[in-house]
């Protein structure tokens, strides 16, 4: 970016009016002048014009003045920015800087808006939404049809038409009669009847005169209009008041029964402001309360822990295969709050969590014919890292999503609820929310607690949009709940090992890679996680105590041969005869159950834990289960007749076959179930009478990668692309501006057409004395081009060239090249 366009210069200004021919006269004369910086800056900051390379400057500004590109470059300005804009679409065409500065500051002045208008100018210069020195400023066309006041598309200034715009297609007579009724001399014609009222408005001296004459009533009026909308209702007989402010055209009819304040005449009243409140700076985020530092990272840390306990505990649940994917993609309402009740969570806080592990990649969709979730083979390679790396690949998954779990629960544009998992939960505009938020929690002193409103306040003044559609908002406040839930920040600031998350306020990985601050995070997480125990408290009252979290062999063994009761800072387990059979299902023997418990509790096995151990060993297998449809066989011919009697087994459909064996109508998996409800202890067994032994088998689904972010837009190009975009650009410019000799039957501004042997002819000439040539050229996918290039051989149906716009060697088929000509001679 020049001086000349960030800053306004009495020397600038002297020098344009010194030389008039240097001013250009469009937006691409305007980018032709710029250095190949200032080109970049304009491509970094506006990708969409790099899609595909333009051939030249003249493509490139006519790309950034179509109305896609100016109305997502407009967007993306903050608000002052964007009230500039707004300024220079009411100010006249062309304008100055010091006309914009008092559109802006108003009469009395005001020097935090002095102060910020060249950073404001600067950036709308650098991104091509305005052109031209400070002298003679133009807004590009779209962005003023776009942002110009109009009937159908009121200005955000609240500002109406000119006294030109809105007198046009009044007749003379009436033009001249409010001329008369102004107290000003009638003129010839009309155009000099609007221009004099025009003066009368924009002189303060005048027009305060002229107002003091009017009936309190009409000022009244008048103050109701002036801020906008200036537009009014007026019946065919208006009151006194009005009929004053009519007759002097302080009100011009644009339609029947419809009135404007014409622009001159509110600019007065509004003591020449274009905006009521001009905001030049961005409001402050002001801190809410301040914690100590260590208070914060022990907080955060621990809902880093509880975050990676959750995720555990949901893929346990869908270990066997999860809920069913609706028809449409998603997770039904249904199946969701099953989810909710088996993590003990409100259903928002368990959406937001399969959100989270689906961004991660820990669970997909199986792609079977009954399509079910379930976790994916990434996540029994994430079990199997430390609990700081798994946390940090938590974090980073949720910091580049583009899937916004807040929306689950609400209507698309089309009625349609969003699902957990659905299709449609994808915002653009997340992953660089969120980021804000977190850098401007990051600004803040370390323990600071920032206060909602005027961090919401300074996203809505970096990124203005309408109250209706404040989709950002709404993010940045989803933003700061997910980032305690998930322990990025600790009592509302950011944490140690959020910073590091960042790459801010870190010295390992400052603005590194998202792997090496990854890294960094999980490094300063570590020492803050509690360390896995080895060990239990048994208790007298059949449960056990986990004060901690527990090595991952020992929780997984302890959750098969109890059940949890109560989570927290410490987990409960409890045995139950179910559970203890659930573990000697599994293969485990009561010597091994003993052996287990006596190596990993701090505290005796109490009596009545061995005792319920031991009991329902001694009854476990004593009944067999096989297939007939299914069969029960034991050598205990009293048991058997005890099951016969019972009422409840009625339902199987029992009978006698043998004095030891009962024949069921039931499978073999049913009769299993309906004998255990009655109380009893039964075992299945094979064809050939082994006990079998179950073990949960863990569902996964094929190798899944975890879902792409949705790019807002195009992707931002690197530095090398943009460079050699920039060398690009200026080459074909030079091939289509560079000054070349008439070539017969060429109409201008088209590619050059020859013949083939005066295009040989012309090609050898230009071998023997060196100089450079203008072709038309089409290449093998039929894009025509033209370029200047200096030929070095020609032989064989080839020319071998160094090509200005490519800035390199290459060979032209002479069959490609439409034709040639010589470049004009420099004076």
């Amino acid at each position: 970016m020049s001086t000349d366009e960030s800053q306004p210069t009495d020397s600038a200004t002297a020098s344009a009016s010194a030389r008039p021919a240097d001013t250009p006269r469009s937006l691409a004369e305007a980018l032709r002048s710029r250095a190949d910086d200032a080109l970049a800056g304009l491509l970094h900051a506006r990708p969409d014009l790099l899609n595909p390379v333009p051939t030249d400057l003249t493509q490139l500004a006519t790309r950034a003045g179509t109305r896609a590109s100016v109305v997502r470059a407009l967007e993306r300005l903050d608000r002052f920015a964007q009230q500039v804009a707004q300024t220079l679409a009411v100010a006249p065409e062309p304008t100055t800087y010091d006309e914009v500065l008092a559109l802006l500051a108003g009469d009395d002045g005001d020097p935090a808006v002095a102060k910020a208008l060249p950073r404001a100018l600067g950036t709308l210069h650098e991104q091509a939404l305005v052109w031209g020195p400070d002298d003679r400023l133009r807004l590009v066309r779209t962005a003023r049809e776009l942002l110009a006041p109009g009937p159908q598309h009121p200005s955000p200034t609240g500002l109406g038409p000119t006294v030109a715009e809105a007198t046009a297609g009044m007749s003379p007579t009436r033009i001249q009669g409010i001329v008369a009724a102004a107290g000003l001399p009638t003129t010839h014609d009309p155009v000099s009847a609007v221009e004099s009222l025009t003066a009368l408005f924009t002189d303060r001296a005048r027009m305060s005169a002229l107002l003091d004459e009017a009936p309190a009533e009409s000022v009244e009026v008048l103050s109701r209009l002036v801020w906008g909308p200036p537009y009014g209702q007026v019946t065919a007989d208006p009151a006194r008041h009005l009929r004053w402010l009519l007759d002097r055209g302080l009100l011009l009819p644009t339609a029947p029964g419809t009135v404007v304040l014409p622009r001159e005449a509110a600019l007065h009243l509004r003591a020449g402001r274009a905006h009521r409140a001009p905001e030049p700076t961005p409001p402050p985020v002001v801190a809410a309360r301040e914690h100590r530092p260590q208070v914060v990272d022990a907080t955060a840390a621990g809902q880093a822990y509880t975050a990676l306990a959750t995720v555990e505990e949901l893929l346990k649940e869908w270990d066997e295969g999860g809920p069913a994917v609706l028809r449409a993609g998603g997770l039904s309402v249904r199946d969701l709050k099953r989810t909710a009740v088996a993590l003990d969570l409100p259903e928002p806080l368990a959406a937001f969590w399969v959100e989270l592990a689906y961004a991660a990649g820990l669970v997909a969709s199986d792609g079977a014919a009954d399509e079910r979730y379930a976790a994916t083979p990434a996540y029994d390679e994430w079990q199997e890292l430390p609990a700081p790396e798994r946390w940090a690949a938590l974090a980073t998954a949720w910091l580049s999503a583009t899937r916004t779990a807040g929306l689950i629960g609400g209507r698309d544009g089309k009625d349609r609820t969003l699902s957990a998992l659905g299709p449609h939960l994808d915002r653009s505009a997340a992953p660089e929310v969120r980021r804000r938020v977190l850098a401007l929690l990051a600004g803040l002193p370390e323990g600071a607690e920032p206060d909602a409103d005027s961090l919401l306040a300074r996203l809505r003044w970096e990124r203005p949009s309408p109250a209706a559609h404040d989709l950002r908002s709404r993010i940045a406040g989803w933003t700061l709940n997910e980032a305690e839930l998930l322990g990025v920040t600790g009592r509302g600031a950011l944490s140690t090992h959020g910073r590091a998350l960042l790459g801010v306020d870190d010295t390992e990985a400052p603005g590194g890679d998202a792997p090496a601050r990854a890294a960094a995070a999980s490094r300063h997480l570590a020492p803050l996680l509690p360390q896995p125990l080895d060990h239990v408290l048994l208790q007298a009252d059949l449960t056990a105590v986990a004060p901690g979290p527990l090595e991952r062999p020992l929780a997984e063994a302890l959750a098969v041969l109890a059940d949890v009761e109560s989570k927290g800072g410490a987990t409960v387990y409890r045995f139950t005869p179910g559970s203890v059979r659930r573990a000697l299902d599994a293969g485990q023997s009561a010597s091994d159950l003993h052996a287990f418990l006596a190596a990993h509790s701090r505290t005796p096995v109490p009596q009545p834990l061995a005792y319920l151990i031991d009991d329902v060993a001694r009854r476990h297998g004593h009944l067999r289960i096989g297939a007939a449809s299914a069969y029960v066989r034991c050598d205990d011919e009293a048991l058997l007749n005890e099951i016969l009697a019972d009422k409840r087994s009625q339902g199987l459909r029992l009978r006698r076959l043998a004095p030891t064996v009962l024949a069921a109508q039931a499978d073999p998996g049913a009769l299993l179930e309906g004998l255990r409800s009655m109380g009893f202890a039964p075992a299945a067994e094979s064809a050939e009478g082994d006990v079998l032994i179950t073990r949960a088998h863990a569902h996964r689904t094929p190798p899944r990668s975890a879902p792409e972010p949705v790019p807002e837009g195009p992707p931002v190009p690197d530095d090398t692309l943009i460079a050699a975009a920039v060398r690009a650009i200026r080459a074909g410019d030079l091939a289509s501006t560079a000054p070349r000799k008439e070539v017969h039957e060429t109409p201008s501004g088209s590619l050059p057409r020859t013949t083939s042997a005066e295009t040989l002819a012309t090609m050898q000439a230009a071998v023997m004395t060196g100089e450079a040539v203008w072709i038309g050229y089409v290449n093998a996918e039929g894009a025509a081009s033209q370029r200047v290039i200096a030929p070095v051989r020609v032989e064989g149906g080839f020319v071998t060239a160094y090509d200005h716009t490519a800035d390199e060697v290459r060979t032209f088929p002479l069959h490609r090249i439409t034709g040639v000509a010589e470049l004009a001679d420099d004076e």
